[in-house]
């Protein structure tokens, strides 16, 4: 068998964090908003799948450029 590929070694995927219940409700209070007002990324992403996310999850993504620093992000996950 050959090695398995870690698409997070890629320089253009961002990093993708699963959010723990926890941190999902306080997201969403401090945002103000309910799950399925963010935006939405499947179950079979590959980023989604590489960190185990399940329909219902939140993920953080974090998104660094030399330019516009940092830039953080939230996605939804749904069926799919």
């Amino acid at each position: 068998m050959g090695r398995k590929f870690n698409i997070f070694d890629h320089e253009l995927v961002p990093e993708h964090i699963l959010l723990s219940k926890e941190e999902a409700k306080r997201v969403l209070r401090e945002l103000g908003v309910k799950p399925n007002c963010l935006p939405l990324i499947r179950a079979s992403d590959p980023a989604a799948r590489a960190i185990g996310a399940k329909p219902g999850d939140l993920i953080k993504i974090v998104r660094r450029s030399p330019t516009a620093g940092t830039c953080i992000v939230y996605r939804y996950v749904i069926p799919g």
